[in-house]
């Protein structure tokens, strides 16, 4: 009987195309191991503190009272908890705006014209790289009654305005919006330099060549393209802005009378402050719920915009 031609050499093919395509197959029992410790440390350990959260527990004691939704009821009568939310819910949209259209400014401006733009970048880029604790505390000296800004004020002829920033309740939060903003537009500029990168040089010039002015050839051209960078950047930037920590304790300590307080802080003081931990857990709870609701919902729309291009 006749072999087809090439038949024998299938089987030794078909294994180098195996060895090329990457590395060897490994049983999925070997993954077991790991997968049960990140279940185990992660997701477990999540949905145990999400069942304290209705819970009395004290953190001492062996056993927690079931208490049903008394924390969560307390916490929307609670002043400072409530406060506390809507802080986080406006810092994090204001933080979220204001990083990413910065971020945006300096990509456009840094992306191929200055001959010293990859100086720039790096400069740009540096806050993002340091400790959020170091650069708060920078700022804190910056933002104190002696610092650097109310001597700048004072030199200029404003001392009308001078005060202390951080020990204003009217203006502490914003301080912590301009650190947060200072130190992370760098990141959303990388973001959106990556996604011009992408965006062929020729679209732009044939536009020109066209008549197109350049916040025309912006508007339908470049902004359109930038949909996958500017959907990484704002869920990102929001997830942060919603979970924001060391910032605010190093700044203010979520003073002057609450007036800088956020869900996170809140947190911290709840729980290892007053030794609530129950009450601790149900604001964990919802800031957990705030953060995957508003992301997963921005998230949509902006894949939804994504696909409409």
């Amino acid at each position: 009987m006749s072999v087809p031609a090439g038949s024998t050499n299938a089987r030794p093919a078909a294994r180098r195309r195996r060895r090329r395509s990457g590395l060897p197959q490994v049983p999925w029992v070997w993954v077991l191991p790991a997968l049960v410790l990140v279940l185990l440390l992660r997701y477990v350990a999540t949905a145990a503190g999400g069942w304290y959260a209705f819970t009395d527990w004290n953190g001492i004691s062996r056993e927690a009272q079931f208490i049903g939704l008394d924390n969560f009821r307390e916490i929307l009568d609670n002043p400072a908890s409530r406060g506390a939310l809507e802080n986080t819910i406006v810092l994090a949209v204001t933080f979220v705006v204001a990083a990413n259209v910065i971020g945006l400014l300096l990509a456009l401006a840094l992306h191929r014209t200055l001959k010293t733009r990859i100086l720039l970048r790096a400069l740009f880029f540096a806050p993002v790289v340091m400790s959020s604790l170091a650069v708060s505390y920078i700022w804190q000296f910056i933002f104190s009654y002696t610092g650097p800004l109310n001597r700048f004020l004072d030199a200029v002829g404003l001392d009308s305005w001078q005060r202390a920033w951080t020990g204003d309740p009217t203006w502490a939060l914003w301080t912590i919006f301009v650190v947060l903003v200072w130190q992370f537009a760098g990141l959303a500029m990388v973001m959106y330099l990556s996604g011009l990168a992408g965006i062929p040089e020729e679209l732009d010039e044939a536009a020109a060549v066209d008549g197109a002015s350049t916040l025309r050839r912006f508007r339908t051209i470049t902004l359109p393209l930038l949909a996958p960078a500017f959907t990484v950047s704002v869920t990102l930037s929001l997830v942060y802005g919603l979970g924001v920590f060391d910032q605010v304790l190093a700044l203010t300590g979520g003073g002057p009378v609450d007036a800088s307080e956020t869900l996170a802080t809140q947190i911290y003081k709840q729980t290892f402050a007053f030794g609530r931990y129950g009450y601790g857990a149900a604001l964990s709870l919802i800031l957990t719920v705030l953060i995957t609701a508003m992301a997963l919902a921005q998230l949509a729309v902006l894949r939804y915009r994504e696909r409409r291009i």
